[in-house]
Parts: structure tokens; sequence; C-alpha cells
């Protein structure tokens, strides 16, 4: 559905019901929400509503415990919006949060320090909202130099290991830059590289849900 110019996208699916064992944290703990705070690659730009990654991730999961996947992404957005739009996600009230921006910011150039920055604030609003993140990493292209690269290339697993966040190190692994799996700007995910890129999440979204439902 469309809200407030978002399109959001509400998945249940199923997860193994050894998960559904911890205490639940609401009394609507049975439906898990996992929301997805991205950019043009998590909205699945130019692919149908089913074909996004988020989409194809709801299908990929095991069965057993309902999720909600709540796709609150916006193509072109960066960590900045992000930043800005971080609050009325938490309202949103998910157990999970997945955190899938600054592929822009590295595609303009953006100082790492502020991209860093603009993470590490959405993280400590996840933080303080006890909720915890899937950090979706990204790379730095080629043109904007090594020592670019380098930096810009550090500020997920360093925002990772901060606020003691999973890590899937780089979201785009096996999927950037081959035409098999990308749209002709070969920037865009083709839905086969969406549905690849939900297969490689599946295990750590199951960690991720799992290490939820632990905790107290």
């Amino acid at each position: 559905m469309i809200t407030g110019g978002l399109t959001t996208t509400l998945i249940k699916w199923s997860l193994p019901v050894a998960l559904a064992m911890a205490a639940p944290c609401r009394a609507d703990a049975a439906i898990f929400r996992l929301l997805v705070l991205g950019d043009s690659i998590g909205a699945g730009y130019g692919l149908a509503p089913q074909q996004s990654f988020p989409a194809q991730l709801a299908q990929d999961l095991p069965t057993g415990v309902s999720v909600d996947i709540i796709d609150d992404s916006v193509s072109g957005d960066t960590s900045a919006g992000g930043l800005a739009r971080v609050g009325d996600a938490l309202g949103r009230r998910p157990d999970a949060l997945l955190l899938e921006l600054g592929a822009n910011d590295a595609l303009r150039g953006v100082d790492p320090n502020v991209t860093y920055a603009n993470l590490d604030r959405i993280l400590s609003q996840c933080d303080t909202a006890h909720v915890p993140v899937l950090i979706l990493g990204m790379k730095a292209p080629a043109n904007w130099g090594h020592d670019y690269q380098t930096r810009f290339d550090a500020v997920f697993p360093h925002l990772a290991k901060a606020h003691h966040a999973l890590l899937y190190p780089f979201l785009l692994d096996g999927v950037a830059l081959d035409p098999a799996f990308n749209q002709a700007d070969l920037l865009h995910p083709n839905a086969a590289g969406a549905a690849l890129i939900a297969r490689h999440l599946v295990p750590d979204v199951i960690r991720l849900i799992s290490e939820r439902k632990k905790a107290p």
C-alpha cells in the first residue's frame, strides 16, 4: 500500500517453529515485524513490487512464525535522508531492522565521515528503541579513487563493531556490475539480481530474528 508518499510492502511469511519458543516482546509478537530502511535497491526500482529483494526475501524464509516485512525504502535516498525519517520508521514498532543505505552517498562522493555520522545516529536511535539491526554494507565505486574507496568501505564494519550489530558486508555481492543481474544502468538489480540478494541474506536474517527473540 502507499502511505505518506512511501511504498510500504507488508509481506507475511514464516520462520522456524523453534524461533517461536522465546518469550514474546509484545502481545502480538507472534507476527515478527522486520523493517527495511533503504534506498532504490530496497524499493525495487524498475521492478514489479513482488520482485524487490525484500519481497523475494519473504518468499525465501523458512516456515514457522509469521513475519511482516515492512519495506520503508525510498529511491534516491541517502544516509542523511534515512536519518531524517528513521524516527517515523521506528514509530512503526519493528522488531528488527535491515539498514540498506549508503549506495547513493558513494555515487555522489559524500565524505565517508558524513556517511558514518549519519548511519551512526540512525543506529543509536535503533539502540535506544531496542531494535536490533542487520547492516547491509556497500562498497564505493572506483571512480573516486583508492583513498575514498578505503575510507568508505570501512564505514560499515566499523559501525557494526561500534553498535554490536550484525553485518552483511556487501549487499551487491555477486550482483554488482554483472549484466545478467542488473538493469541496463548496471546500478539497479533486475529481478534475478534481487532474487540472488534475497537468497544470500536469508541466513543472516534468520540469525537476526533468532537473536531478537532470545533478547529479554
